[in-house]
């Protein structure tokens, strides 16, 4: 059963918020296939005009080029990360197990529930671990900061940081070490997937050890003496 959740994106992504049309709901579910299939750098509007038997006039009614498109569908991924942590550990006192929680939440996304009929986590997944760097590893990216396109990992790492703190009150590099945590699940997968030869994980154990090596990292250095 679909849960029935619409988040708050940055409203200058979009010319029309396409999680409030039945229109727009086709344009993600198709743009999330698309891309899943034929990578960032072939998708095309004119390539997802015709998958959705529609026109790039309609497309562009949405969203002014596949950038805003892409950074829309990583902020969506991120709020939704921050929605799940809320979730599994609004009623925890342990910091330490919010941590570990927080921690299987961004390894699992993808696997957790279904959140809506037009929005496939799994794949929405493959395009974040493969593409999401090019959402802010881009030569335009103080520009497009100051619209709040990046807000949404903002509050994400920034509730890691909480937690963090809360774990130890004296740990100078809270912001830090939530991106680096984020940054390394979906690293060391793409590489346990792709290039296998700069990671210790097991391709094929790869979840289960990436989930234990995360928390030996983060608990390492956060209790660090």
């Amino acid at each position: 059963m679909s849960l029935k959740l619409r988040f708050e994106l940055p409203k200058k992504l979009f010319l029309k918020d396409p999680q409030d049309s039945e229109y727009g709901h086709r344009l993600l579910k198709n743009a999330i296939e698309l891309i899943d299939e034929l990578g960032y750098e072939k998708f095309t509007f004119k390539k997802l005009a015709t998958k959705m038997s529609s026109s790039e006039v309609s497309i562009y009614r949405y969203f002014e080029n596949k950038q805003f498109l892409l950074i829309y569908l990583t902020c969506w991924y991120w709020e939704w990360v921050t929605y799940l942590i809320d979730l599994k550990t609004m009623n925890l006192d342990d910091s330490k197990l919010k941590l570990e929680r927080a921690i299987h939440c961004m390894i699992h996304a993808n696997s957790e529930s279904q959140l809506s009929e037009y929005i496939n986590e799994s794949l929405l997944f493959q395009i974040i671990m493969n593409e999401s760097s090019k959402t802010y590893h881009i030569s335009g990216v103080d520009k497009v900061n100051k619209y709040g396109f990046y807000i949404p990992y903002k509050e994400l790492v920034g509730k890691l940081a909480a937690i963090i703190e809360d774990i130890n009150p004296d740990f100078k590099y809270a912001k830090s070490l939530g991106s680096t945590l984020f940054e390394m699940i979906n690293n060391q997968l793409y590489y346990a997937e792709h290039l296998p030869r700069l990671t210790s994980l097991n391709k094929r154990k790869r979840v289960e050890e990436l989930e234990v090596m995360v928390n030996h990292f983060a608990f390492s250095v956060v209790l660090k003496k």
